[in-house]
């Protein structure tokens, strides 16, 4: 690793929350989840680093839409339909830094709570670097993890597999490093990873 007023990121991913933003309720009607959970502040939530978002149901609520609101990893509004689960478990496939609001349809047939799931896009940073260097802590699930350029949908620019060992290991960058040229976002899955650390310049 070289290069001068090199920074460094550290990524300790939490564990996924069943309803850390909302806690288990039946609505009569359609309405508003209240966001109380355990990750919650003042009515609303804010993530260390971005997260798809999961909803679980007690009884069928296939006939429900909820409609996530909030921002994206790049900090941009946006919004997500999630379609009900049948006594179990739907997710979202977006990333939310923040979640402002979880509105239903209808009435749920049983208790309803929503959380984190285990997809995550953490933001290195937003503008043009060069990054030099990574250390990852891993664990025996092992897993994929991409470094993709401006946002969690972007061009991945470098990519490796963990590999299903729990260890410390330094994956190879070249000596010039790489480029992004607006900012860099790491996308994975959580159980895959203990920690990661991202070197970078600019």
């Amino acid at each position: 690793m070289s290069g001068n007023d090199v920074q460094a990121r550290y990524i300790g991913p939490a564990a996924s929350d069943d309803n850390g933003i909302s806690a288990a309720a039946t609505l009569s009607g359609a309405g508003n989840l209240t966001i109380g959970g355990a990750l919650a502040d003042g009515g609303s939530v804010t993530l260390d680093d971005a997260r798809n978002i999961i909803i679980t149901s007690a009884g069928d609520d296939r006939g429900d839409t909820f409609t996530i609101t909030g921002t994206d990893e790049t900090g941009a509004a946006q919004t997500e339909a999630i379609t009900g689960a049948n006594a179990g478990v739907a997710t979202g496939t977006s990333y939310f830094t923040t979640i402002t609001q979880i509105a239903c349809s209808g009435a749920t047939t049983g208790d309803v709570e929503a959380g984190t799931g285990t997809s995550v896009a953490a933001k290195v940073t937003d503008n043009r670097v060069r990054l030099r260097g990574l250390q990852y802590a891993g664990n025996s699930t092992g897993g994929v993890i991409e470094a993709r350029n401006s946002s969690a949908t972007g061009s991945v620019l470098y990519k490796f597999d963990s590999g299903a060992v729990a260890e410390v290991v330094y994956p190879t960058i070249p000596d010039d490093g790489i480029v992004f040229s607006a900012g860099v976002y790491f996308v994975y899955t959580q159980t895959a990873v203990v920690s990661l650390t991202a070197f970078y310049e600019g």
